[in-house]
């Protein structure tokens, strides 16, 4: 990953109120200096379902957004 692209990924997006990579992929991007959690990973079903989760979250929120601007722009 380059420098630009994790620095694009690793900032909380205006309108989703998230980190970008987060939305994407459920977790926060990885830096290289945090120590890992001992013990057992989270199964893939926990992690679709979390996943999945945080996509109905920012699609709501994007759905808001775009209703906002559309009652903006058709007042004009």
């Amino acid at each position: 990953m380059g420098t630009a692209e994790f620095a694009y990924n690793n900032k909380i997006h205006l309108v989703i109120k998230v980190f970008s990579f987060k939305g994407n992929y459920g977790q926060d991007p990885q830096m290289g200096f945090k120590e890992r959690k001992k013990g057992k990973f989270e199964t893939a079903e926990k992690f679709i379902e979390k996943i999945k989760k945080i996509q109905k979250e920012i699609k709501v929120v994007l759905e808001k957004t775009q209703e906002k601007i559309k009652k903006y722009a058709n007042r004009k």
